[in-house]
């Protein structure tokens, strides 16, 4: 698969999700907007468009260029057992997926890395554009810890388009504002994250924001004791985002959004207040 089509295949899925996404959302809410939604909108879009083009610019190899190379070169912990096709291509994807979860941990306990990720969790609402707002230095950190992970793993190169797929997917999906029915929820919930499962996550409270680490697989919240059923308060009325910044103007707004990890007040929400306390 060249890296053109991949691209091409990545976009498709990206417009086709967030639009039906977005119809969802207006169609049956889950919650009430507390953020003004147009410029809200359009500050986490454009930090979209940001950093695609720091990505291409600053780190010119993609993970199925990488994948393409270690294939060809027998490079990867998959290339030591002769695996057979199907299962080498579900090693990596279910691999991968625990690999971010790993890295969604480590953004949140080390305090830099928090700096960088809390722009994600600065949102003062939780939609589907919550789960394409990430700062720049996260977005290209997150590319070269996945080029590592690509490397060390020497996966199919389908397996890699399948799982970047997934996840852009499945980012968009379970930070949708979209109402299911509760059984639906109870259901999906063994296979993948749902919107209730990850809006725990988005909590002010740092141990709700210390829970639910999974974007694709909840297993690993499950297996890893960091899964928290429901927040305290309610989907309804608990509070998302920081409680250190409120102001739309910072938070929600592209310049402020940009210059968040640098601002003196930061919040507390590392992993010593850890699910069980």
């Amino acid at each position: 698969m060249t890296t053109d089509y991949e691209i091409i295949l990545r976009l498709s899925f990206f417009s086709g999700i967030l639009l039906l996404m977005i119809i969802w959302q207006v169609a049956a809410p889950r919650r009430s907007a507390v953020a003004t939604i147009l410029p809200r909108w359009t500050s986490n879009l454009c930090l979209v468009v940001l950093n695609t083009v720091a990505v291409r610019l600053l780190v010119p190899v993609t993970a199925v260029s990488a994948a393409i190379m270690a294939q060809s070169r027998d490079w990867g912990l998959l290339h030591l057992v002769e695996w057979p096709g199907w299962l080498e291509m579900g090693l990596a994807v279910v691999a991968f997926d625990l690999a971010i979860y790993l890295q969604h941990v480590m953004f949140h306990a080390v305090p830099m890395f928090w700096r960088l990720h809390m722009v994600h969790h600065a949102d003062l609402d939780f939609d589907v554009t919550t789960g394409l707002r990430f700062h720049p230095l996260e977005i290209i950190l997150s590319a070269l810890i996945k080029l590592a992970v690509v490397v060390v793993l020497g996966p199919p190169v389908i397996a890699v388009v399948i799982f970047e797929v997934l996840l852009n997917a499945t980012s968009m999906f379970n930070h949708s504002n979209i109402k299911m029915p509760l059984r639906l929820d109870r259901l999906l919930r063994f296979v993948v994250v749902t919107p209730d499962m990850h809006r725990v996550h988005h909590s002010v409270i740092p141990r709700e924001t210390n829970s639910n680490f999974g974007f694709n697989l909840p297993w690993w919240d499950y297996l890893l004791g960091t899964y928290r059923a429901q927040p305290r308060e309610g989907h309804e009325r608990m509070q998302i985002g920081l409680t250190t910044f409120r102001a739309e103007t910072q938070v929600d707004r592209l310049p402020g959004m940009l210059l968040l990890p640098f601002a003196r007040r930061q919040p507390a929400t590392m992993l010593e207040d850890s699910p069980g306390k």
